[in-house]
Parts: structure tokens; C-alpha cells; sequence
């Protein structure tokens, strides 16, 4: 076996082994992890104001899950695939001077460069980078707003009621961000078009063929 078919072996190894923590993100679901203290526990509200917080943050626990779920998936895939699109921006042109003869050498730059190519235009028409961020502020602003509601209930108005009828509407108002976030994110056909194009555009070309016909 050849050097050339030896790298292909290697290359085609490390990237299916690297792709493990992706394939497990996309199939488990996580869980969300107990966070302290809750409403119920808290000395700055009546038992009526601790219960409507309570079921407020019960009925959340799905779409949290949901979030931290999906944050995790494209979070994954997207180092995956800035880990080896960088090393293919670098390692294609240096394979294109490197080809010689042997048939493995080609196959092996058609594999890194196809590589390469499929995982930006996933990222690309899929919007990962976009998604992930989406997903994983919407987390974060609900846990900051969730933590501020325990500390500090008096920044959000000056009665109980008022207090718990904001913070229903600020955690309305950041579930609204996110499902905007999502949709809008959403791939169209021209989308997948598009990074498709642009994947095929963005892989390093051969080495340059050169002409048998001469000028007279």
C-alpha cells in the first residue's frame, strides 16, 4: 500500500471518529441540571406568587430543554466543522502541488476537498453558527432573567403583581426572540442551493493543465 492510500486511510479514520460527538449530540437529549434554590424557596413573594412562578417555570422546563437540546447539537457541528475546513483551507493547495502518478494522490485531494465542501455547505444553508447562537442566548437571558427574579424581584416593579406580570412578559418577550431567531434561520431550497454553490467555489482548485497545443 502506498503512502498516498495510507494518508486517505488515516484522513477518512480521524474525520469519522471526530464526527462521534456529533452523531451522539444529534441523537440524545439532554437534561437540565438543578439549579439551587427555587421560587418556592424564596422569602420575597406570598405562596400564591411562589406557585404562579413555580408553574411558570415548570411549563418552561420543555422549551429549555429544548434549547440547551438543539444549542448543543449545532454547537458540535460547528467545531466539527471549523476544525476541518481550516485544516482543508491549508491542506488542499498543498495536496494540489504534492499529486504525483499515483492514483491515490488524486483520490485522496478529491476526499479532503469534497470533505471541506460538504461541511460548508451544510453549515452554510443550515445557518448553524446562527442557530447555535440563537438557541444559547435564549438560554441565557431566560436563566439571567430567572436568577434576577430570586435576587432582586424589585427591579421589576414595586408590588408583587407587578412584579410577576413583568417578569411573565419579559420571558415571553425572550421566547419570542428565539422563535424569530429559529424561523428566520430556517434553510429555503435556495438556501441548501446556495451552499451547495458556494462549497463547490470555496474548495481549492488542482493543479493547473497544461496545454499540448503550442502558438505558432
Amino acid at each position: 500500500m502506498s503512502g498516498w492510500a495510507i494518508a486517505l486511510v488515516v484522513y477518512s479514520l480521524l474525520a469519522l471518529i471526530s464526527f462521534f460527538p456529533v452523531l451522539r449530540a444529534l441523537i440524545k437529549w439532554l437534561d437540565l441540571k438543578p439549579g439551587g434554590p427555587s421560587f418556592a424557596d424564596s422569602p420575597h413573594f406570598s405562596e400564591e406568587g411562589k406557585s404562579l412562578l413555580s408553574q411558570n417555570f415548570e411549563r418552561m422546563q420543555g422549551t429549555l430543554k429544548f434549547w440547551k437540546t438543539y444549542a448543543e447539537r449545532y454547537r458540535t457541528f460547528h467545531i466539527y466543522s471549523l476544525t476541518w475546513i481550516s485544516l482543508s483551507t491549508v491542506g488542499v493547495p498543498l495536496l494540489a502541488q504534492a499529486i504525483d502518478s499515483d492514483p491515490w494522490s488524486k483520490w485522496l485531494l478529491t476526499v479532503v476537498a469534497a470533505h471541506s465542501a460538504i461541511l460548508l455547505a451544510v453549515s452554510r444553508a443550515f445557518r448553524v453558527e446562527a442557530h447555535y447562537k440563537a438557541f444559547r442566548n435564549g438560554e441565557s437571558e431566560f436563566y439571567d432573567l430567572y436568577r434576577r427574579m430570586l435576587d432582586r424581584p424589585g427591579i421589576f416593579g414595586n408590588s408583587e403583581t407587578e412584579r410577576i406580570d413583568k417578569y411573565f412578559e419579559q420571558v415571553e418577550t425572550v421566547r419570542k426572540i428565539v422563535r424569530a431567531a429559529e424561523t428566520d434561520n430556517f434553510p429555503s431550497m435556495d438556501d441548501v442551493a446556495q451552499g451547495s454553490r458556494a462549497g463547490h467555489l470555496d474548495v481549492a482548485p488542482g493543479p493547473p493543465v497544461r496545454s499540448s497545443r503550442t502558438d505558432d
